[in-house]
């Protein structure tokens, strides 16, 4: 079949690696000059099966009105006159709820332990690099109470094959000795050995490349405005290109483009409650310093992530639910740096931190939106929210299963 893939990042890209793979004749659309510009560009760069755990838990509603007030909050909800932000929030709420956080963590942790999976085979079976490490992935604790309920939480996720051990602060120094910089403030931890870390970007540009060498092809540049239904099919995509209007038609169209997916599918009535949770990242060159992690860590209490690129550190995390914006708020930023460099000290050079933002495509339940659609040459695959990077290669691998007809490797409840 001839397949559009409507976006370029890391899950538009891996869908149109996988179905190139089934035989497709592919061509993926994308707005931006190259692969992996927005959302995929400077993310955490966790494989972080270890931390499919939702935010939607009973615990998350009155965290979020004690951080109202705080301009820094890890989580950050700032009210607007949106009806999507609002339906967002009342099925946030519904999520939160014990036995949909039990349902949609187990929901993520499979498609997460199967995408990273796919990951490793891609890697061996193409040699793809991406600055990657393979030293898991640490969470550390700087409460008490926070330890202890993170410690209950990996029971749950070693039950459902996610190998997560406790840690004392002297282990958890001992697998990051960069840690012994702030040895008094931790109170514990949980490491995830089989969890990796990469740079999303670097990867996405890579396999873009290789899908080229494969026969898929790329239209950038071109800006997707709207899908044209006929019946129960889509009958041509609606794009402008080099200042001129286009139709671009194929047998089967799959919707990769993150946040802004609903703006082009609410218009031919297919439900998707994906809204942007804003996240911020710092980059900083590491140079001649020694105290900068090698082990991606996440810090649970700030909910931040650190991962080593190369000779830079990548800082991660926040959310902020406020709309399609993508300006930089300095307040954000700097809370991101201020809080690697009371930590580590000697993590690398503070004049050459470079920060970025970008749309996370969240749905309430952190779950994604995976598989058919009312159209029957319609599929999705979005709304990955933190852990688009951890889940794209599992959930392309997945589609591209759907598509064919074929019954995915993974228990996760895919789209009818």
């Amino acid at each position: 079949m001839r397949v559009l893939v409507l976006g370029g990042g890391v899950v538009g890209v891996t869908s149109a690696w996988y179905l190139a793979q089934d035989g497709h004749d592919v061509t993926v659309v994308d707005r931006q000059p190259g692969p992996a510009l927005e959302t995929s560009f400077a993310n955490g760069g966790q494989i972080s099966v270890s931390y499919a755990e939702p935010w939607a838990n009973p615990g998350a509603p009155l965290k979020i009105l004690k951080w109202l007030a705080r301009d820094d909050a890890p989580l950050l909800f700032r009210p607007r006159f949106d009806w999507r932000q609002w339906r967002w929030g009342l099925q946030f709420l519904v999520e939160c709820l014990p036995s949909r956080t039990r349902h949609n963590t187990i929901q993520c942790l499979n498609l997460a332990l199967y995408s990273r999976d796919c990951l490793q085979t891609l890697r061996v079976e193409t040699g793809i690099e991406y600055d990657q490490l393979e030293r898991g992935i640490l969470q550390f604790y700087t409460e008490p109470d926070e330890f202890a309920r993170g410690v209950e939480a990996a029971g749950l996720m070693r039950d459902f094959g996610c190998d997560r051990d406790v840690k004392t602060p002297d282990q958890c120094v001992a697998i990051e000795p960069a840690l012994a910089q702030c040895r008094d403030q931790v109170a514990g931890g949980i490491f995830t050995a089989t969890d990796e870390s990469g740079d999303a970007q670097r990867f996405t540009t890579a396999l873009a490349q290789l899908a080229a060498e494969r026969g898929v092809r790329f239209a950038w540049d071109t800006e997707i405005q709207a899908l044209a239904t006929a019946g129960n099919s889509i009958e041509h995509v609606r794009v402008v290109r080099d200042g001129r209007f286009e139709r671009l038609a194929a047998d089967a169209y799959v919707m990769a483009l993150g946040s802004y997916s609903p703006f082009l599918l609410a218009p031919i009535h297919v439900p998707a409650n994906v809204y942007p949770a804003k996240g911020y990242s710092a980059t900083i060159d590491i140079g001649d310093h020694r105290g900068a992690p090698t082990v991606s860590l996440t810090d649970f209490a700030w909910k931040i992530v650190l991962t080593r690129l190369g000779q830079r550190l990548r800082v991660a995390g926040t959310a902020e639910l406020n709309g399609w914006d993508t300006s930089l708020n300095p307040t954000r930023c700097e809370a991101l740096t201020a809080r690697t460099f009371e930590l580590f000290p000697d993590a690398g050079v503070r004049e050459s931190v470079r920060y970025w933002t970008g749309l996370r495509p969240a749905t309430p339940s952190n779950a994604p939106l995976i598989g058919k659609t009312r159209y029957r040459n319609l599929y999705v695959n979005t709304g990955h929210g933190t852990l688009g990077w951890t889940m794209a290669c599992g959930s392309a691998r997945g589609l591209a299963d759907v598509i064919a007809g074929r019954k995915p490797d993974v228990d996760f409840r895919f789209l009818n």
